[in-house]
């Protein structure tokens, strides 16, 4: 039990700064009240409580002017050391010496004792030699709380380091992962044939330099999709000139069918997103919106900075079925781009992020993609144009 409590005692004391200097603090007078107890009263045979009862005040006394000199020596800590040193010896000399004139005072009165006025100078060299040891160990705890505080600064870093490490892991491994899937649902058959099927139209029509045109797109966009690596940000500007890629082939095939609304602030530009963000997102709006509709439709896109956040906002006018506007959970109904979606940005961001998925009147589908503002600062924006090979 009582191990049990010196536990407890000492855990509390290590995990309260303001504990340890109260501990330090009574101990310290404690220790000066035991010391003086045994030097002086039983030195000079003063057995009565008077004497016991001075050695006590004067303690109490110590104990309280220590505190207005904690208080002085904590105003003056910023300073430098020259200040705090000159400055530090006025004060001990300072309140050394009211100590003394206060516990001599108390002294005659309790006791009765004549010519203790004489021995001043002993009585002030004493006092001026404890509070000297008080301001050391003033320090000495006053670093050492430092001391403590800068490591657990640099063991919280550390953890958090750490925590970001694996974070990364985790997000590189699942961006690998929804690049693979990604990448298995790009490169189907259906997506290739359609492709080809345009490309060999284009042949029969003896539109050469249409068909040319289109085959150079596609092995851009089959290049960036293969060589992009998916654990990296880049600018928003870049991801877009990239989508673009996918989007002319996409307009080969569905010609006017395929509009696009895309509204893009200059600040939203330069911000950087986990690559292959938002082509998993258009390519399900081009299956199930574009795709079944006869009439085609329209896919926008818009990019916005506020408050620090990036906001991107997708959305398709939907296969012309109708629906009640809904908000819904789920992305399971869409296919696996969206999925894979949420999955990299929960691991790229915790819950730094909103993914919300929206059905609209039309039976269109709105995704919103809310994530921190970090802008690209140094310039470097990758470009996706003709001559990136």
């Amino acid at each position: 039990m009582s191990d049990t409590l010196v536990q407890v005692i000492k855990n509390t004391v290590k995990s309260r700064p303001a504990y340890q200097f109260w501990f330090w603090q009574g101990g310290f007078w404690l220790f000066l009240s035991v010391v003086s107890f045994f030097t002086l009263t039983l030195w000079y045979r003063q057995y009565g409580w008077s004497y016991i009862a001075h050695t006590l005040l004067q303690a109490g006394l110590g104990l309280l002017l220590s505190l207005v000199l904690f208080w002085a020596f904590m105003r003056i800590w910023e300073r430098s050391i020259s200040t705090r040193l000159i400055l530090g010896m006025w004060l001990v000399g300072l309140v050394a010496l009211l100590w003394t004139f206060l516990r001599m005072e108390a002294f005659i009165q309790m006791t009765h004792e004549q010519n203790v006025w004489a021995d001043f100078g002993g009585w002030y060299f004493g006092s001026i030699f404890i509070f000297l040891c008080w301001t050391g160990m003033f320090h000495g705890i006053r670093y050492y709380q430092l001391l403590q505080s800068e490591h657990r600064i640099m063991l919280k870093a550390e953890a958090e380091a750490r925590e970001e490490q694996i974070k990364r892991m985790i997000a590189q491994t699942v961006a690998r992962d929804a690049q693979i899937k990604m990448l298995r649902y790009q490169l189907n058959p259906h997506f290739l044939c359609n492709t080809l099927n345009a490309i060999s139209s284009l042949v029969e029509a003896e539109e050469s330099e249409k068909a040319q045109g289109m085959t150079v797109k596609l092995s851009r966009f089959l290049r960036y999709s293969l060589d992009n690596n998916p654990d990296t940000k880049i600018a928003l500007e870049t991801e877009i000139k990239a989508l673009n890629l996918y989007l002319e082939i996409e307009k080969t095939r569905f010609g006017d069918r395929l509009q696009l609304d895309f509204d893009i602030d200059d600040q939203a530009k330069i911000a950087k997103v986990p690559s292959l963000l938002l082509q998993p997102i258009i390519e399900n709006s081009m299956k199930h919106a574009i795709a079944q509709s006869e009439e085609g439709g329209i896919i926008g896109l818009r990019a916005t900075v506020s408050n620090g956040r990036l906001t991107l906002e997708l959305s398709d006018t939907g296969s012309g079925i109708k629906k009640e506007r809904t908000k819904i959970k789920s992305s399971n109904g869409r296919g696996v781009g969206l999925r894979n979606t949420g999955e990299r940005l929960k691991a790229l961001y915790g819950t730094g992020y909103e993914f919300d998925l929206n059905i609209m009147p039309s039976g269109g589908l709105k995704t919103t993609i809310t994530i921190p503002y970090e802008p690209q600062l140094d310039g470097s924006i990758v470009h996706s144009g003709p001559d990136n090979r």
